[in-house]
Formats: structure tokens, sequence, C-alpha cells
């Protein structure tokens, strides 16, 4: 399913058919896009998006319930400070703030993604989780999904990726950057998605503990999460 105002839309590999979806912003949404997304039977949605974020852009589905798990951006910021203060970025210094806002994924937001997993565990309604491109938040949330439920790193990697075949910018920032930071800024590099199975390493051991300890994600929970989606 192709959608003009949600291009990211998709399902999740591995999972049984019309229960979870990942996407972009669902503010875009036109009447054929909104009757297609209505048709899944999609009822609940999980919005990692900041604040402004939400009120720029607030949902145009009908009849679904919207649960907000905030995290606020922070990488276009630091690009603007940066410039503002004079500094000229190259594209290896974008993937390093891209970097960093993966290992803060794990180090100031595990709380957002435990209660991500609450909501997944307490019904397997048809769901969809989203940021405002869908890459960063929402692919991260994507690949903790995809471990919990027996996925290969292989398979996580490939969804991830995937997103560099479907989004399109859509931020204001868009037009005034320089090429070289929109092609980091706009896209995922396996790297993005690898500094923060680093984070977790280096501050839980293995990704298993992390899902056990931050995201209160044990095995009879990854058992239930099994039942539901798989």
């Amino acid at each position: 399913m192709q959608l003009t105002g949600s291009p990211n839309f998709r399902l999740l590999p591995r999972v049984r058919p019309h229960t979870l979806f990942r996407s972009d912003h669902l503010g875009a949404l036109d009447e054929d896009d909104a009757r297609q997304v209505r048709a899944l039977g999609i009822t609940r949605v999980l919005d990692f998006r900041g604040v402004n974020e939400r009120e720029e852009a607030v949902c145009r589905l009908p009849g679904v319930t919207v649960h907000s798990l905030a995290i606020e951006p922070t990488v276009v910021q630091k690009i603007d400070e940066a410039l503002e203060q004079g500094l000229t970025l190259s594209g290896d210094d974008v993937v390093e703030l891209m970097r960093d806002t993966y290992r803060g994924f794990v180090r100031t937001s595990s709380d957002r993604f435990a209660q991500f997993f609450a909501y997944l565990l307490a019904s397997n309604e048809p769901t969809v989780f989203h940021c405002t491109a869908g890459k960063d938040r929402t692919g991260f949330a994507a690949a903790l999904v995809l471990y919990a439920l027996g996925a290969s790193h292989e398979e996580v990697m490939r969804d991830y990726l995937l997103t560099n075949e479907l989004v399109r910018p859509r931020t204001p920032a868009a037009g005034r950057l320089a090429p070289e930071i929109r092609d980091v800024l706009f896209r995922v590099q396996p790297e993005f998605l690898l500094a923060a199975f680093e984070a977790i390493e280096e501050d839980h051991g293995t990704l298993d503990a992390y899902l056990r300890d931050a995201l209160a994600l044990g095995e009879r929970e990854r058992r239930r999460l099994a039942e539901l989606y798989l």
C-alpha cells in the first residue's frame, strides 16, 4: 500500500497481518489515504513525536485513539545552533550527531519505549506507531520489536534500511540545508542503529538485558508479545 501523505507507512515484517504497522506522521493524509488506513481496522496510534511536531501536523486519521510517547527531536536544533555560530558542518559531523541521537534513545528515552511495549502487551488491536519521518524514533522502536520477536540482525537491518526507499524530506529545514547535510539527515545508515546497540552493550551488557531491565520485557512478556503478534 502506498499512501500519498505517508509514504513510509508499512506492515512490520514477521507480524500477523493487520496488527502492527510503522509509519511517518499521519498529519498529511488525504481522504483516500485515510480510507485505505481505516480499511486496515487500525484503532490505536502510538506517536513518538514531540509537542511542536504534534501541533504542527495533527493526526488526520478519524476514529482512532492516539497515545503520545513524546521524544523531542534534537538533531535539527543542534545543526541550527552550529550554523548560527558560524560553524561549518560536514557530512561526517552530521553522522556523529545522528549517532548521538540514537545513543540518547537508550540513555534518556528508554521510559518511552517501555511505555510503547506496555501498550503492545495490553492488546493486539490494529496499531500504527510513528514519529515524523518514521525513520529514527520509529526505526529504533521497530528494531526492538523485531528483536524481541526473534528476528535476526539481518532482518532487523533490512526493515530499518527500507526507509531509504520510501521516505522523502518534508520538514522546513530540508530546503535550507547543504546537500551533504541533507543526504545524512533525511536517510538512515546502519551506523545510526548500531550506535544505539553499542550504547545498550556499554550500559546493559546485552540487548536481552536491556529489554528486561529497562523496558520491562522479560521472558514472560516476550512470550506474550509473540502470542499477540506472530
